[in-house]
């Protein structure tokens, strides 16, 4: 039989800047040219999102910090100033390594069992920013691993990145038992915010905040149980007529974000079709899906909150409860879409609520394409 490959030490970290939906909201709707129209719909959008705080790295957007030549926002002008894609890039570079690195370092430290010298693999995800050597570079050299530390970095994938890179992880680890899988995710999606009047745009501008996420992946044999959960299964699904409604492009004032008003419909119509395959290999579980009761057997949901509309087409068709929305409805609330980093947020307040040793957890994000990454876990309860 083989041995559990296990998810264990979950480590996060968001930027120290944290802004208010509501001040956030009041400053998008005051730009020049901002019709009627889209002021209403900014309301909207900011409003309904299910979100009170987001973190940044773009500290000009905090009400506390005064900045003598701003680059981003002008505080007092009150405008959003439109930065070139060089002048956000270079601050992602700057800013996604600071915040990789911390996140690789309280995961090594979060572990009883394993070191930096442990580590075998790095795996980063990111699709804000580029920069070679990139993440994965700086984790190794940052953390001190030896050079022949094999790297991966998945870039520019969106929100469901974390995903691969955690099966990536997993066959590794089935591939070599002694593995140990550093996975690392960052984004900082504020780099990216402009005003705009584009409907799509202003969604995206309601959502999408900064942070990182890490965790090691590994089927050793180590003699402290931690709070962990097992990697069972993984499967993908494309939802084609989506292709259009969430993507990212590169233009001159920055990355263009597309998340459109459709998304939620798209991802409600196509959900089911998307996750049954995890549950195909287990009879019971089978049953429960074809039942509309799969909540009854799979306890925990780790879903990817890219918006509050996400979220309830998610909970309505899969027909979860309350108490089970609750830690991706919670992520929302605090942090925002934090792209591929926020499914991992979610599973680490799973783990530290207390969920029980065998329960079981299922975790899904979505992305361009229109894609949708799922898997089956196991959770693995402190002893």
């Amino acid at each position: 039989m083989s041995r559990s490959v296990l998810l264990r030490s979950l480590a996060t970290v968001v930027p120290e800047t944290v802004i208010a939906q509501d001040e956030v909201r009041d400053v998008f709707a005051s730009q020049p040219g901002i019709g009627r129209l889209a002021q209403r719909l900014i309301g909207a959008s900011f409003n309904e999102s299910g979100i009170a705080t987001r973190h940044t790295v773009v500290d000009e957007l905090s009400s506390s910090v005064s900045v003598d030549e701003p680059v981003f926002y002008d505080r007092e002008s009150g405008l959003l100033l439109a930065p070139g894609t060089k002048a956000r890039n270079d601050l992602y570079a700057r800013e996604a390594t600071r915040l990789v690195v911390e996140a690789a370092r309280r995961a090594i430290a979060a572990d009883p069992d394993i070191d930096a010298s442990d580590v075998t693999h790095v795996i980063t995800a990111s699709c804000t920013g580029f920069h070679a050597p990139g993440p994965d570079y700086e984790v190794a050299r940052a953390l001190e691993l030896s050079d022949s530390v094999q790297r991966y970095h998945l870039g520019f994938m969106g929100c469901y990145a974390a995903m691969p890179a955690l099966r990536a992880a997993r066959q590794f680890c089935l591939a070599d038992p002694m593995a140990v899988v550093l996975v690392v995710s960052v984004e900082l999606c504020t780099l990216h915010l402009r005003s705009s009047d584009d409907p799509d745009v202003i969604v995206a501008s309601s959502l999408f905040a900064d942070g990182a996420a890490a965790g090691i992946v590994t089927a050793r044999d180590l003699p402290t149980l931690t709070a962990a959960v097992a990697l069972d299964r993984f499967h993908t699904a494309i939802a084609p007529e989506g292709e259009k409604d969430m993507a990212w492009t590169i233009g001159d004032t920055g990355f263009e974000m597309v998340l459109s008003t459709a998304v939620p419909h798209i991802i409600g119509e196509t959900i089911l079709d998307a996750v049954r395959p995890l549950f195909d290999a287990d009879e019971r579980m089978r049953s429960a899906f074809d039942a509309g009761r799969i909540g009854d057997e799979v306890v925990h949901w780790a879903v990817h909150p890219g918006g509050r509309g996400i979220l309830d087409r998610v909970q309505d068709r899969l027909r979860l409860t309350d108490v089970q929305m609750a830690p991706a409805r919670g992520v929302l609330h605090d942090y925002g879409n934090m792209s591929s980093a926020t499914v991992l947020f979610v599973i680490r307040d799973i783990l530290a609520s207390g969920a029980a040793d065998g329960s079981r957890l299922a975790a899904m994000a979505f992305g361009p394409g229109l894609t949708a990454e799922s898997a089956l876990m196991t959770v693995v309860a402190e002893g």
